[in-house]
């Protein structure tokens, strides 16, 4: 058990925000594998100001993922406190904000907003300090080492978010050049968690057990975040949190395994959001059930094209069918 402003979490899983996937079927899919604290996928400051369609779907919210914060991103200080208190006002029931300072990708960095305020960490910490001031909540942020080899600013940046306020931070351990590719590089900030005035939570290339357990051992954080290294593997988060629970490893699971826990979660996207939405969303996540078990390239693509849940009703069956020479119903 471990805590930040008033909010208490259970254990060392936590699911990163990613845009696209982290929906609420997602999330609420996933939860009950092990995880213990949440985030909405990244919603734009703008988004939640003007009452974005959009947005107020990432902002959904269920009765049983708590603890859960709203990632928001912006390039003003202004709208960023605008959008807090729109939140507040609607009555999002989010349990804690967390501001993303750490996207790499062009389209939010050219408004000045994700990883671009890392390059100016002065503004950074006025900013964080009008947001911490803004909310009734408490404030997290997620960075990264800096915005290249040539400059990186994490510990300045680190400092300069706890002299705001803020209340746990989560650091990816890539640059922003680095976007996600080579390896995720955490002796940069070796024994940073036992400096820290508050949590750390470690991301980049969180994977496997060993890499979560040597991601800890390293920079000494609280916990790590699960993010593409999870992505279509809801076994390996229970793997998670039976190792951090005491110390017993689960094993892989199966592809049986596999394709019934990606029909649990189509159930739960069609429930949520229909069926032709449901299978536009699953076309894209879908196929990471798949990942890692010989023989399903050409099953990966009948998936990316299906249009209703009986295509991918059949489709299922046919992948049994090929691990078992023979039709299998009772799944």
């Amino acid at each position: 058990m471990w805590s930040f402003g008033n909010i208490k979490v259970s254990g060392k899983v936590v699911l990163g925000p990613m845009a696209g996937v982290t929906t609420l079927a997602y999330r609420t899919f996933m939860k009950r594998f092990g995880v213990d604290l949440l985030y909405t996928e990244m919603v734009s400051d703008c988004g939640v100001i003007y009452d974005s369609r959009n947005t107020r779907k990432y902002l959904e919210i269920g009765k049983n993922e708590h603890p859960i914060g709203v990632q928001l991103f912006g390039g003003k200080t202004d709208n960023l406190v605008k959008a807090i208190h729109k939140l507040q006002m609607l009555g999002i029931p989010y349990d804690f904000l967390d501001i993303n300072l750490g996207c790499p990708m062009p389209k939010v960095m050219r408004n000045g907003a994700g990883a671009s305020w890392l390059t100016r960490p002065e503004d950074l910490e006025a900013m964080m300090r009008q947001v911490v001031n803004a909310s009734d909540k408490p404030i997290s942020a997620k960075i990264r080492l800096g915005s290249d080899d040539k400059n990186i600013n994490v510990r300045d940046v680190v400092s300069r978010l706890e002299r705001a306020g803020v209340s746990l931070i989560a650091i990816h351990t890539r640059t922003t050049k680095q976007i996600y590719q080579g390896f995720a590089r955490h002796e940069e900030i070796r024994d940073l968690g036992l400096k820290m005035k508050v949590p750390l939570v470690i991301s980049g290339d969180i994977n496997s057990i060993d890499n979560a357990a040597r991601a800890l051992d390293i920079t000494k954080a609280t916990a790590v975040m699960v993010a593409r290294g999870g992505l279509g593997r809801p076994r390996f988060v229970a793997q998670l949190h039976q190792y951090f629970k005491n110390g017993e490893r689960l094993p892989e699971a199966t592809l049986k395994e596999q394709l019934s826990y990606l029909r649990q979660f189509a159930k739960q996207l069609v429930n949520l959001k229909g069926e032709e939405i449901a299978m536009k969303e699953l076309r894209g996540i879908g196929v990471h059930f798949l990942n890692g078990y010989a023989g399903m390239k050409p099953f990966k693509t009948q998936l990316i094209q299906i249009t209703t849940f009986a295509e991918f009703d059949l489709l299922l069956k046919r992948i049994r069918y090929s691990m078992n020479n023979k039709a299998l119903d009772n799944y």
